[in-house]
């Protein structure tokens, strides 16, 4: 409110000051007019080099502002130009303030940025490299100052990267080797800024990775390991239980029940050995068009049959011209996993729909139950392995606790995201959201 007043004051005493100079002008051309007898003329000439000297300590300030130097004052002036240069100068310091505040402030940004391990990279809505720490340089091999002004696709050129720069969906980051060394693994992250900028994190995620993937190696590696001696007590299971006559009575219940775990494990380590399989490589390597209302007709089938005498309504609505690029033998896992749990959850008798249709966002896969639904806690960590709403539940069913995570799995590897609608007592719905270039029309 100061600084206004401060304006306001300094414009009311510009305005006395123009006024009264202009009216001491007046005067002494009407002064000099009484004393030669030409008020016309002396008054005319009076205003004509008030007009002069004012043009001139125009052209001065042209020619300040066209050649001076950034820290150069304005140049001296009498009167109303004087009030106007010190105006400038004063303005010109209060600038310069201003600058050298805002300078410290980006000098602090990037002294901190620099210190940071993790790359960080500022690029233009175009994808072009404006600014980058010191840490970019270690990751991915920037170069200061060859490669400002690139293009980021031009510098990393990995076909994954490429797509996912280009597809804008920035939710998830994006895990590739490094392009100095495959040796180190990178993790992107971007995020979008300003006038449709880009803000790129790169960190070194190496670490992770490689306990990762003792992980995987080691659930592989054991579920690899634990199969033949399964199968070869479930053989010998099943020998018993063919002769059963020479088995004790007191021993059929628990071979029996010996049997049913065993096919149980069988199915776990199974699950755990597509899981490996899944994580071994990025894309399927049969990536092929699956006709998809084909593969649920089979699947609908298979789950009328698993409901038996449970008497399930098993409805199919499909668009026999869509078709989705990708590993049928994937695809059947997957879609027969969301089905088969419907009829699984599902009362007897109940409803089971199943939808696949496409449209302008993509094409989509539903499979909607009449379970008893799921709490709004859980659904965040359904596709985690072996995570279970109840545990009594996943008994009761012989679920291993891995189908859904088969699931994510699958549909990542086919670009694809997974939705989970429910309510308690009125059922779930779990959709595949498949992207517009994984399908293809079928013609006819």
């Amino acid at each position: 409110m100061d600084r206004l007043a401060d304006d306001s004051q300094v414009k009311q005493n510009w305005r006395g000051a123009m006024v009264r100079r202009l009216l001491l002008l007046i005067g002494a051309c009407l002064l000099l007019g009484l004393l030669s007898g030409e008020y016309a003329w002396a008054l005319a000439a009076g205003l004509a080099a008030y007009l002069g000297w004012t043009l001139s300590q125009l052209l001065r300030l042209h020619k300040w502002l066209q050649e001076h130097q950034p820290d150069e004052p304005p140049p001296d002036g009498y009167g109303l130009w004087g009030e106007v240069f010190d105006s400038i100068y004063h303005l010109q310091r209060r600038n310069e303030k201003a600058r050298g505040r805002l300078q410290a402030v980006i000098d602090r940004v990037q002294e901190s940025t620099a210190a940071l391990k993790d790359a960080v990279i500022m690029l233009d809505s175009h994808g072009n490299l404006e600014w980058w720490n010191r840490a970019a340089e270690t990751l991915i091999g920037l170069k200061t100052p060859q490669d400002s002004g690139q293009s980021i696709t031009n510098l990393l050129r990995d076909p994954r990267f490429i797509d996912y720069f280009e597809r804008g969906n920035y939710l998830e980051p994006l895990e590739l080797p490094s392009p100095l060394s495959d040796r180190r693994r990178l993790q992107f992250h971007i995020t979008r800024y300003g006038n449709r900028e880009h803000l790129m994190l790169v960190r070194d995620v190496t670490r992770l990775y490689q306990l990762e993937q003792m992980r995987k190696d080691f659930v592989a590696n054991v579920s690899h390991e634990l199969r033949t001696p399964l199968t070869v007590i479930a053989g010998y299971l099943e020998t018993l239980l063919d002769n059963v006559e020479g088995v004790n009575p007191r021993w059929l219940r628990a071979l029996q029940q010996m049997q049913q775990q065993g096919a149980r494990m069988q199915n776990l380590l199974n699950d755990l050995l597509l899981l490996a399989k899944l994580e071994a490589t990025d894309y399927p390597s049969d990536n092929q068009p699956v006709a998809v209302d084909l593969l649920l007709l089979s699947i609908q089938s298979d789950a009328q049959a698993l409901s038996g005498e449970r008497g399930h309504r098993i409805s199919l609505e499909a668009d026999p011209h869509l078709k989705l690029k990708g590993s049928e033998a994937e695809l059947r896992s997957a879609f027969s996993n969301l089905v088969f749990n419907a009829v699984k959850y599902s009362p007897n008798e109940g409803a089971i729909r199943i939808r696949w249709w496409g449209d302008e966002q993509g094409a989509h896969l539903a499979v909607q139950d009449s379970g008893p639904g799921i709490e709004a806690r859980h659904l965040p960590r359904l596709t985690e392995r072996f995570y279970r709403v109840d545990s009594s539940r996943a008994s009761n069913t012989g679920g291993t606790g891995l189908g859904l995570a088969i699931v994510k799995h699958v549909l990542l590897r086919h670009r694809a995201r997974l939705d989970i609608a429910s309510s308690l007592g009125k059922g779930s719905s779990f959709t595949c959201h498949f992207p517009n270039s994984q399908t293809v029309r079928r013609v006819g």
